[in-house]
Formats: structure tokens, C-alpha cells, sequence
């Protein structure tokens, strides 16, 4: 008894789904569209729109949607105060191409149509489509024919497109209001206005930071500018929508396992540009407003400005940095022309600059003689907060080059094996200058086990447990020496 009044209400409930005539929602009914883009492809769309509902229950249809929409996500609410309870959702994400529509008929009867090769007139035969995998089957009265996907054998007409096949993505909401209920049939065929909004997550929205760094003629200053590169590639445009961006790692629960990804589709480029963008703290974010709306088109790639500062302040600075494998062990040569990395380092701070900068690639121009930009480096920075300091390597420098070798090793009491104890060994530098002007290039070491600096001919810094800094200044055009003699206990 009880199965069947189950079995009842579950009858109930479909012709109820079924009775329900299906009301559609386009762009065009759009009254405002938001768009809040997270760093690792997530995006929260809100959708408003103005849709003619009836009293009672309704089968929406919300067109152009996110192809890569996570439905479980979407939240219907009403702008109007009217009370909605959602019933049953669907998305439809398998769009109507010559293919599906072979693939949702097979079974079905078709007609095919072919033209007479001498007469030219046309000609109806009845088919049934058999298999639609690589090609086309077709079952005639008397044959059976194939053809491939491009060449079908004839002009095929279907009766109807399939219930579960839509041109845009689409998804479709059976919910009840509480707006009055009505039995007059104009009522019910035309319906009156409400104001709903339709929220949810999708992935195939994502957006990067890109800098622009000009360096000055005397390289102690930069002017500054930043970009924001969105792409996407959701299936779905955004027109005129108010754009937000997130900066932060903000965390996901991860999918369960055999989930399958939806199909990425391709990006196409185009450029636009926009307004300094405006920030603000998120929880433990940084949330970025475009101040005017923009649109985002489907396979689409859009540049908007996110800042720009002038006359920031930088350093330049040449490092050598070492190992830490040849004070246990008896060495010659460490290296010859080596060649020190250049970086360059600004604050993030002071009235040019001194605001939260999202994660990206910072790539620094400088003008030559005759005043044209030319390409000098580029690095990659992390999200960095105002007041932080921004370091970025920008290459080996070419006129200047040192030698190092080890100049002296005793091992001075026993360890456990052969490569502990107690260890003292020289070292020495060869810094050599070919430019025109002096220069001061940070040598950094370092050094295993508990060690203590026994002679040095320029004073060190002690920055960490094994970590030795020494700034040595080298003249224009000269050479400069540091030897240094460190014991170490393993």
C-alpha cells in the first residue's frame, strides 16, 4: 500500500512538471549583472532579470548561463519580496549542433532529402537513424546506408528537436510563489513581472596581473603600471556587468574522485583598457571594483588597468650566492666568470605606491640613447601587502665577473666519518668591474654546522644560523678581493 501511494504522488509530481508550461528567460530581460573573478578559475556570477511569472508553480527556463556553471551552487531569489520555493532544477549544458541532434535520434524515424542528379527536383525518403557514433547509419525500406559527419547522405529533416538539447546554455527552475493566484486566462498566459536574481559559481572565468615597470635614465626609480588580464572561456557573455576581482587564496572543498572536468574551450585575444581600479579589504582578502561596468565576451581576453604610480624609488643590487658542499671537503676551482644576478627592489609603500599588489609578472623596460623602450627582465611576485618589499631578478649582469676558488683545508680534530670534525678553511674572491662607474656587489654564503669566521678581509653580516653577507665595493673599471677563513664543527 505504501509503495503504491509512493508510486501515486511520484505520478503526481511529473504531470505536475509536465502540466507546467515552460517560461522562458533571456539576456534581454537582464536589469543588472555582477561578476566577482577568484584567483584558481572560480567566478560568482549574479544575474538580475525581470521575468513575467504566474501565481503558483512555474517552469523557468534561464538562458545563457555559464556553460561551466556549477548548479548545485545556483540560489533563485525574488527582488520583489515574494516568496519562491524551488522544486526541481535541471542544467543543460549539451548544446544543440548537426551531431547531438543525430545522436538524441537514434531510434527515430527521419526523412532524408536528395535531388534528382538529371532533373534537379527534389525527392522525400523515409529512414530511421540507426547509430550516429562516427558517421551516420540510416535504415531505409530497402537498404541500409552511412555517411560520414560532413557528408550525410542527403538533407535530413527531423520532426522535432529533443526535449534535452538547447541552443545556449540553459538552466531550468520548477518552483512555486506566493504571488496571488488567478483563474483568468490572460492572466495565466501572460503573467506579471518580477524581479529575480539568480546567483551561482562557475569555473571558465579567470584573471591575472600583469606590471609594466620603466626604469629612470639614473635606474633609481620606476614608473609603474599594472594590468588585469581576464579570460574566459565559460560558454556564456557577460554585457555590461559590474566586474570585481578577489585577490587571495580562498579555499575549496575538493571534488570527489571519477568527477569528470568539463570541456575547456579556446581563448581568443582582444584588448581593452579601463580606469584605475578600486581596492578594499575581503575578510583576509583584498577585493578590487572596476568603476565602470564592462563586458566580457565568450572566448574573449580583456586587459583592464588595476594601477599606476610614478617615480617609485629603487635599488639595484648585484649578488653572488654559494653553496655550502665545499667546506666539508678539500676543493680547488669553485667557479670561474661567474656571473652575479641583478636584482632591482622597491617598498611598497609612500604616496606613488602602497597598496595591496595581487600575484603576477612584473616586467621592467628601460629607454636606450635614442629614447626607445627596450626589454630588460622580468620576475614573478607573490601577493604582496603595502609595506612589503617587491625583489625581482632581472638577469646576470655582463661586465661583471669573479673567480673563487678555495685556498687553503685542515682538518684539525676527527669526527665520526670521514667528512665531520672539526674543519678550517680559506677562501678567496676575484670581483672584477669592466663598467664605468663603481659598484657594490653582495657576496653571500653558506656555511654548514656551527661555524666561526677566523679572518676576513672585508666584515660580514651574520643574517641567519648559516647564512654570511658581505657588501664589497669594486671600482670603475678595477677588481676587487675578499678572502675570508672559516672553522667549522659537524
Amino acid at each position: 500500500m505504501k509503495t503504491r501511494l509512493l508510486a501515486i504522488a511520484a505520478l503526481a509530481f511529473i504531470s505536475t512538471v509536465q502540466a507546467a508550461e515552460e517560461r522562458r528567460s533571456t539576456a534581454a530581460d537582464q536589469t543588472a549583472l555582477a561578476v566577482t573573478i577568484y584567483n584558481g578559475d572560480l567566478a560568482l556570477v549574479k544575474d538580475a532579470r525581470r521575468v513575467k511569472l504566474n501565481g503558483g508553480e512555474n517552469l523557468l527556463a534561464w538562458r545563457e548561463v555559464s556553460a561551466r556553471m556549477q548548479p548545485e551552487t545556483a540560489l533563485l531569489r525574488s527582488l520583489d519580496g515574494r516568496r519562491l520555493t524551488l522544486l526541481e532544477q535541471n542544467f543543460d549544458f549539451d548544446l544543440l549542433t548537426p551531431q547531438k541532434m543525430l545522436e538524441k535520434s537514434v531510434g527515430e524515424a527521419v526523412r532524408v532529402i536528395r535531388t534528382q542528379p538529371v532533373t534537379g527536383i527534389e525527392y522525400a525518403e523515409n529512414a530511421r537513424v540507426v547509430a550516429a557514433n562516427e558517421g551516420v547509419v540510416l535504415q531505409f525500406a530497402d537498404r541500409v546506408e552511412t555517411g560520414n559527419l560532413s557528408g550525410t547522405p542527403g538533407r535530413i529533416v527531423f520532426s522535432r528537436v529533443p526535449s534535452d538539447l538547447r541552443d545556449h546554455p540553459t538552466l531550468s527552475m520548477l518552483f512555486r510563489t506566493d504571488a496571488p493566484a488567478t483563474t483568468t486566462s490572460a492572466y495565466q498566459q501572460s503573467g506579471t513581472e518580477h524581479g529575480l536574481e539568480l546567483s551561482y559559481l562557475t569555473g571558465g572565468l579567470t584573471w591575472k596581473a600583469d606590471y609594466v615597470a620603466e626604469l629612470s635614465a639614473k635606474e633609481d626609480s620606476i614608473d609603474l603600471n599594472g594590468w588585469v588580464t581576464l579570460t574566459n572561456t565559460s560558454g556564456a557573455s557577460y554585457p555590461n556587468a559590474r566586474l570585481q576581482l578577489v585577490a587571495g587564496e580562498v579555499n575549496r572543498a575538493q571534488p570527489e574522485r571519477g568527477r569528470a572536468p568539463m570541456m575547456m574551450m579556446k581563448t581568443l585575444a582582444m584588448a581593452d583598457s579601463a580606469p584605475q581600479m578600486q581596492e578594499e579589504s575581503l575578510f583576509e582578502y583584498h577585493l578590487y571594483t572596476l568603476d565602470r561596468n564592462t563586458t566580457l565576451g565568450d572566448r574573449q581576453t580583456k586587459q583592464v588597468a588595476l594601477l599606476s604610480a610614478q617615480k617609485v624609488a629603487v635599488n639595484k643590487e648585484f649578488r653572488l650566492v654559494g653553496g655550502d658542499w665545499y667546506y666539508h671537503s678539500q676543493q680547488g676551482e669553485l667557479g670561474k666568470k661567474m656571473k652575479p644576478a641583478v636584482f632591482m627592489e622597491f617598498a611598497n609603500q609612500g604616496d606613488n605606491l602602497g597598496v595591496p599588489l595581487p600575484k603576477g609578472v612584473v616586467r621592467v623596460y628601460k629607454k636606450d640613447s635614442a629614447g626607445r623602450a627596450q626589454f630588460i627582465g622580468e620576475d614573478r611576485i607573490d601577493h604582496t601587502a603595502k609595506g612589503e618589499t617587491v625583489k625581482l631578478k632581472l638577469g646576470e649582469a655582463f661586465d661583471i665577473t669573479a673567480d673563487k676558488k678555495q685556498t687553503d683545508f685542515q682538518r684539525l680534530a676527527a669526527g665520526f666519518n670521514a667528512r665531520g670534525g672539526v674543519i678550517e678553511s680559506g677562501y678567496q674572491m676575484e670581483i672584477r668591474n669592466a663598467k664605468r662607474e663603481k659598484i657594490m656587489v653582495t657576496v653571500i654564503e653558506s656555511v654548514p654546522g656551527e661555524w666561526q669566521m677566523v679572518q676576513e678581509s672585508h666584515p660580514h653580516k651574520k643574517e641567519s644560523a648559516n647564512s654570511v653577507v658581505w657588501e664589497v665595493p669594486v671600482p670603475a673599471e678595477g677588481k676587487a678581493v675578499l678572502n675570508w677563513r672559516v672553522r667549522v664543527k659537524y
